[in-house]
């Protein structure tokens, strides 16, 4: 059975839906039937308005009638029908915003007097639907007629429709138990209308404020100030305030905007950027703005108490994007809006972001967060910003002159320059890889031009305030030449070291880009010259060359177009001829650039990110970024808004860096930890390590592939695995101080270098090898073809001759592992003895660790005593005089290509502590074997006619 209070409704519903439809027929059809003149922008403005009045009208109705049919159904099927199933109480809220768009067209029509403006331009209508309009009100004396009763014939059944809704559903309420299921939809739908009959009220009286506001200004203010919507909160002419230390006839607060007049002057502010504060003299209160700051002082600390309610709660509303119920109740404490807010503004004051506009987030009126700056010109940075300056990672594009050229800045920014790593693409196809400080190149760096440029050139190096300053690597493509060595103010300036692609080596002084004083050129055919040189590396006055067979040439020299070399002065065939391999292996740079200081500017950023404690916001700072760099990518929005998340397998944060670290102290695991650590490009170890590979390819790939940089190049590996035994101890000790532990006292020399050459270097190594093992090639490449063509006689020889050849004694020979047919003899087997020592041998060429290939050496040489055991049936240890012959012969059948190479870079590269003991012992073997193979090719053709013949070692 139904109660009452549901009966009531629906009387009520039927009413009012009624009510509505003859408003609409007989009120608001009618105001849209006049047409204004087109002059009469008012009259147009008035009709839009009313336009908008008579579709909300029809839309409260049509839900009106919605929950009229929900009323019957219930009323008809009450035991079937849940209460619950009455529009009113299931979607409340859809009922409650049809009244809420019906009351805001209702005023905005109110504010622009268009119910008077209707009543004026249909007078003679009015006076004959007087009776009919009169129907509708309770409280208008027939007297009254024209614009009033209108406006009060359109609102005034509505707020007693609202009124009695409110009372309905309270009553309903009281007779609803608590454990019924519709108990909390009727409460809520009472709270919504109580709330919406306050709403009502405010919101006429606020129209009623606005109207009576428009025509105590200027028409030149009120143009400038109208909107429909707008409403006033407050105006300083009904409670007082002064504006300091800008100066303001009146102080009027709307619901969108706060706005200061100055006579005929108008500063708005838009309230979603307008921040309050109390000051502390209870009087004042702080108003913060994006381009302003200002006070309001008012006469007590009551009125500041209302203008800093009325501001806040308007600043709430305007945020929320709507008159929201909780913002307009009363009550002593408003709601504080948030300090952060993501809202657009367009600058309009002088300075740097003049006419810029930014979207984003903000705090205290300050750009906080992220956003997007643009400016008219086509400027824009997307970014971090924090307290209105770039800060963090960001990228800015600055258009050229040129059509659809920008260059291209991605980079870390602080307090709004850019400071620490950065990638910038110009419009000139030069990018630039390296960092920043106060917005110039500092740091290390790599500037690189296209190669289809005018002048492709790549500089590798050292940048101070924005020029190449320090040691750096430049390479000029055209001129196929490459410099490594100092700079000054964008020139070469100091000691440097030409190498040209012909081969040619020059070391020297520099000052300002131009060769100065003595220097010394290697040619390709090592012949030295010594003296003064143009910049084309020709020799220009006095100097001397000394040729590969001893002779000299000293005196005065000259050059010029088409003349070549001119000289005059003695020349000494009288020198004895010096060494060879001297000659072949002179070294340049050494000395003239001390490994410690040759790229500090890499090592500098990670020990000011340790010295900080690795702090997370500076790793992308540190260790740069991962985003497309296509040149189309450039000009798109997405590109701007780059996604620079990293997948968990590639990318941590700096605390699991530093929490795993700590997992990993012990030596095996260590090692793996170092591995996997130096092999990620997105750990600061790695990212050392990726960077110092760039550098030693701009030094000693391509044009520097040059012999004479071979003893620069090796002391710079082990420098840098020095250097990163260093960076793992101090990240160890930062991971330590988060933990409140101590890293133990610091290593000594001997602990120290125990771990870089048995733990580092051999991780470190691979990265490097490449380029040190062609350097290595080059400086022994003609021994090394002395040895290929003692290998290939040798290997002429069957392997019973060859062991005789050798010297090596019969009983030695492993004749029991020779399965022979019967059309084969002794002499003829080849490749067959000692066979698993020359396979265990071949292996040397597979790592780059000194350390295994070592061992790889050392397995050599048991297997030749295994082999040498089991021929004699017995444990057998080697002598020197028989080991020497045998190792000759595995290493001649092994034929292992640049063997001298191997073994140069093995002694270069080995751990100290292995001088002297064994692994040194079958080194100095091996290199004694290379010897001897480069000699036997003289043997060879001063053989006697036997095979047995037997000569001294």
């Amino acid at each position: 059975m139904c109660d009452p209070e549901e009966a009531a409704l629906l009387r009520l519903e039927e009413v009012f839906s009624s009510t509505l439809a003859r408003i609409n027929s007989h009120l608001l059809q009618p105001l849209l039937t006049s047409t204004p003149e087109p002059s009469d922008l008012w009259g147009w403005e008035c009709l839009q308005l009313l336009e908008q009045l008579h579709t909300s009208s029809q839309r409260l109705w049509e839900v009106t009638e919605e929950n009229l049919h929900s009323l019957r159904e219930r009323l008809r099927h009450p035991d079937s029908v849940g209460l619950e199933s009455l529009l009113l109480l299931h979607s409340a809220d859809q009922v409650l915003q049809a009244h809420l768009e019906y009351i805001d067209s209702y005023t905005n029509c109110m504010v622009l007097k268009a119910f008077q403006n209707a009543a004026k331009s249909k007078i003679k209508y009015w006076r004959a639907q007087r009776k009919v309009v009169l129907q509708f009100l309770s409280d208008v004396s027939s007297q009254n007629t024209g614009g009033p009763v209108l406006g009060h014939a359109l609102h005034q059944p509505l707020v007693h429709h609202v009124q009695q809704y409110v009372l309905l559903l309270l009553s309903l309420g009281d007779t609803v138990q608590e454990s019924h299921p519709a108990r909390q939809l009727v409460v809520h739908a009472a709270t919504l209308f109580g709330n919406l009959q306050s709403y009502m009220r405010q919101a006429l009286d606020q129209a009623e404020d606005t109207q009576a506001l428009w025509s105590t200004l200027s028409d030149r203010l009120r143009n400038e100030l109208y909107t429909p919507a707008r409403r006033l909160l407050q105006d300083s002419r009904d409670i007082s305030v002064m504006v300091s230390p800008l100066r303001a006839d009146r102080v009027l607060l709307f619901d969108d905007a706060l706005v200061l007049l100055q006579g005929y002057r108008v500063h708005t502010f838009d309230l979603k950027l307008v921040w309050v504060e109390p000051g502390k003299d209870g009087y004042t209160l702080h108003v913060l703005t994006p381009e302003e700051e200002f006070a309001f002082c008012a006469r007590n600390p009551q009125g500041r108490v209302v203008w800093q309610w009325k501001v806040t709660q308007a600043v709430c509303q305007a945020l929320r994007g709507k008159k929201d119920f909780q913002v307009l109740e009363v009550g002593p404490e408003p709601p504080e809006p948030p300090s952060c807010r993501c809202v657009a503004y367009t600058f309009r004051m002088g300075g740097r972001l003049c006419q810029a506009t930014y979207e984003g987030e903000w705090c205290q009126a300050r750009p906080h967060g992220k956003g997007t700056l643009k400016w008219p010109d086509g400027r824009n940075h997307v970014g971090n910003f924090c307290q209105g300056l770039e800060h963090g990672f960001g990228i800015c594009l600055v258009p050229q002159a040129t059509e659809d050229k920008f260059d291209c800045y991605k980079c870390h920014w602080r307090e709004g320059s850019m400071c620490g790593y950065g990638i910038c693409e110009y419009s000139t196809d030069e990018v630039y890889k390296g960092y920043f400080q106060e917005g110039l190149r500092h740091g290390f760096g790599v500037l690189e031009s296209a190669l289809q440029g005018p002048q492709p050139c790549k500089y590798t190096g050292h940048w101070e305030r924005g020029q190449r300053s320090g040691y750096g690597i430049s390479e000029d493509r055209d001129r196929g030449e490459r410099y490594i060595g100092m700079w000054q103010a964008d020139q070469r300036h100091g000691l440097g070291v030409v190498v040209t692609q012909a081969g040619i080596c020059y070391q020297g002084s520099f000052q300002l880009d131009k060769t100065v004083g003595p220097g010394v050129l290697l040619s390709e055919d090592d012949s030295l010259y010594e003296g003064t040189f143009t910049r084309d590396l020709s020799l220009m006055g006095k100097g001397k060359v000394t040729f590969p067979n001893g002779f000299t040439l000293e005196g005065s020299f000259s050059s010029g177009t088409g003349r070549g070399l001119q000289t005059q002065g003695m020349l000494d065939t009288a020198a004895l001829p010096p060494d060879p391999s001297s000659i072949r292996k002179r070294q340049l740079g050494l000395g003239a650039f001390p490994v410690e200081s040759r790229w500090q500017g890499i090592y500098s950023p990670f020990w000011d990110f340790v010295h900080a404690g690795c702090p997370g916001d500076l790793q992308e700072a540190l260790l740069g970024f991962h985003i497309q760099s296509s040149r189309e990518l450039r000009k798109s929005q997405e590109y701007l808004y780059c996604d620079r998340n990293h997948s968990k397998d590639s990318m941590h944060s700096i605390e699991d860096i530093l929490e795993e670290l700590l997992k990993h102290r012990e030596p095996k695991a260590l090692q793996q930890y170092l591995k996997k650590a130096l092999s990620n490009s997105l750990h600061p170890l790695g990212k050392l390590l990726q960077t110092l590979m760039l550098t030693f390819q701009a030094t000693y790939a391509g044009v520097g592939a040059n012999k004479h940089l071979q003893g620069l190049a090796q002391e710079e590996v082990k420098h840098h695995a020095r250097e990163l035994w260093a960076a793992y101890r101090g990240l160890l000790q930062v991971a330590l101080q988060r933990k409140g532990q101590a890293l133990e006292e610091d290593e000594d020399a001997e602990t120290r270098d125990l771990q870089v050459h048995g733990l580092m270097l051999p991780l470190v190594l691979p990265s490097f090898y490449p380029e040190l093992f062609t350097l290595y090639l080059l400086l022994h490449e003609l021994e090394d073809s002395l040895y290929s063509q003692g290998i290939t006689h040798l290997s002429l020889f069957p392997d019973t001759k060859l062991l005789e050849f050798l010297d090596v004694q019969k009983h030695l020979w492993p004749l029991k592992d020779l399965t022979l047919t019967n059309n084969q003899r002794y002499s003829l087997v080849r490749d067959k003895c000692f066979l698993s020592a020359t396979e265990c041998l071949q292996k040397i060429i597979t790592t780059v660790d000194p350390r295994e290939k070592l061992e790889v050496l050392e397995k050599t040489y048991g297997e030749i005593e295994a082999t040498v055991s089991r021929v004699l049936g017995q444990e057998h240890k080697l002598p020197m005089d028989d080991l020497l012959p045998l190792l000759i012969y595995v290493v001649s059948r092994a034929r292992i290509q640049h063997l001298g190479a191997e073994i140069h870079l093995i002694r270069d590269m080995m751990d100290p502590m292995h001088i002297g003991g064994l692994y040194d012992f079958l080194l100095t073997a091996l290199e004694s074997c290379y010897e001897h193979i480069q000699k036997e090719d003289m043997r060879l053709h001063n053989l006697p006619s036997r095979w047995n013949s037997r000569e001294l070692w």
